[in-house]
């Protein structure tokens, strides 16, 4: 894999004002000395807690804020030299989703106008041509065309951000910011998102930065994995070796806070199907809390049964 991304010693600081004249008291250290670089079709994990800096560093690599000091490399030219022509090349190439599926998206454009936008902003496609995208590209991210006519609103949160992937890959992007995409949808919605991301990255060579606070879905996407404490990266690592042997007790905290989420062993599509999560895993959800568990609650999921008149219990031994 070539390089395609590289960050440099990338700080971004705030100050901290006090007073009438805002006198200026000290420093936000919202992104403090941050390396790492992204190859091509390949996808860094960035996680760590909430306002740990793992925003701020997305939209500085999406050129949306500039550093107080530091570098990013794209296709080896620093993104924070582009003007005109330049910018709106690098605009195209590097696309940026947000967490909430609801808020980046227009709710007084129709379905068709927020996936055409950057198609008629950047002069893509012919006109005659733009329907036929538009139907390829819902398809694509699993939706039918008949939502074409719809809004936002009127769609789930899931449904909301296949429209947002559908709008970013009009402009094929080399490289997705992904920030905290899944983390506002439900565990099965996850899931589903998430192999999408992958199937789109086996298609179109994509490369993506995945952000999110949580290493059980970064798990299941990512190459390599960033940890990151408090504006600084504690813990860098391929994922696989990050998850056998942390060595950053930050790292290892994380990692004890993760909720078991299993993967589904297809043996006959190994290679394929063989790292997508499938939810929900074998067994009881409850099995690790329960005082009362055996066996049989680790190897099968119960079933919601009658225990009385109007009263149902999903469990193997209730009492």
């Amino acid at each position: 894999m070539s390089g395609l991304l590289e960050v440099k010693n990338l700080t971004k600081y705030y100050p901290i004002e006090k007073g009438v004249f805002k006198q200026s008291v000290g420093l936000v250290r919202a992104v403090d000395g941050v390396d790492f670089s992204i190859a091509e079709k390949e996808t860094l994990g960035l996680v760590g807690e909430s306002g740990c800096g793992k925003t701020t560093c997305g939209r500085l690599v999406a050129n949306l804020l500039k550093p107080s000091t530091g570098q990013v490399l794209f296709e080896e030219e620093n993104i924070y030299a582009f003007k005109g022509k330049s910018l709106n090349n690098f605009r195209k190439k590097v696309q940026i989703i947000f967490q909430d599926p609801f808020s980046s998206l227009d709710p007084r454009q129709s379905i068709y106008d927020i996936i055409t936008e950057p198609i008629k902003i950047h002069h893509l496609y012919r006109q005659k041509d733009i329907n036929a995208k538009v139907e390829e590209l819902l398809n694509l991210v699993g939706l039918s065309n008949d939502i074409v006519k719809g809004y936002p609103h009127q769609l789930s949160g899931g449904q909301r951000q296949r429209i947002g992937l559908a709008r970013i890959l009009t402009l094929n992007p080399r490289l997705i910011i992904a920030d905290e995409p899944v983390s506002s949808l439900d565990i099965s919605i996850q899931a589903q998102i998430i192999n999408l991301f992958k199937d789109l990255q086996q298609k179109y060579n994509l490369s993506y930065l995945f952000i999110s606070h949580d290493l059980g879905v970064v798990k299941h996407i990512a190459h390599r994995i960033a940890v990151m404490y408090l504006g600084k990266i504690v813990e860098l690592a391929g994922s696989d070796e990050l998850f056998a042997k942390p060595y950053h007790p930050y790292t290892k905290m994380l990692l004890q806070s993760i909720p078991s989420i299993k993967t589904r062993e297809n043996t006959a599509s190994a290679g394929k199907e063989a790292d997508k999560i499938t939810i929900p895993f074998q067994g009881c959800a409850f099995y690790a809390r329960c005082n009362k568990a055996a066996s049989r609650c680790r190897e099968m999921e119960p079933i919601l049964e009658a225990k009385g008149e109007n009263h149902f219990v999903c469990c193997w031994y209730p009492e």
